[in-house]
């Protein structure tokens, strides 16, 4: 029963999160989202820094997940097209959770451990892609500038179709899909010089 309520309260706070931002978020609005008493959350998390700590934790173990699934057929076969694909997909299908992650002003990740290892886990994720496009014969800087490069790209990309203005200026004309194998396609071409 326990159990129950402690992802009740963790569920109702990733959809507020999702639907209006972190910075809102209170105890009271999280107990009457979730429908139980305004002292349940305290049962299982003293402060929101520890309830914010939690969805982080389970936002970085999803996107490791997701980012080391198999490949599928809807998949590009190109690995650094799939990757900012599943990447923005993932922050596009866990809002909530993506809006903590990578927020060091909501939980400071030495405060827990697990989190840490859960984000390392998350950028090691990157970094053997890279590895992997790169080839044996590339250098520890040369796999992290491009497994930066990824991450800058993919992050920005997906914090602008949320928060920005891409959601609503492409998200009408481009399939989201289509839009985001044509930014890796650029991304791979480069821009011409100027």
């Amino acid at each position: 029963m326990a159990e129950a309520l402690r992802d009740k309260v963790i569920r109702a706070a990733v959809e507020y999160i999702a639907a209006s931002g972190p910075d809102g978020l209170s105890f009271r609005r999280i107990a009457a989202d979730a429908g139980v008493s305004h002292q349940a959350p305290y049962h299982h998390f003293g402060d929101r820094e520890a309830i914010f700590c939690e969805i982080g934790l389970e936002g970085f173990r999803r996107f490791v997940e997701v980012m080391t699934a198999p490949a599928s057929a809807d998949d590009d076969p190109d690995l650094v097209t799939r990757s900012l694909e599943r990447y923005v997909f993932f922050a596009l299908g866990n809002v909530g959770h993506f809006r903590v992650m990578f927020r060091s002003d909501l939980c400071r990740i030495e405060r827990l451990p697990e989190l840490q290892d859960a984000a390392d886990a998350a950028f090691e994720t990157l970094l053997t892609l890279v590895a992997e496009v790169l080839g044996e014969g590339a250098s520890v800087d040369e796999i992290r500038v491009m497994a930066t490069t990824l991450w800058s790209l993919a992050h920005g990309l997906a914090t602008l179709l949320i928060d920005g203005p891409l959601g609503a200026t492409v998200g009408v004309a481009l399939d989201p899909r289509e839009f985001v194998r044509a930014v890796a396609t650029q991304a791979r071409a480069g821009f011409p010089a100027g």
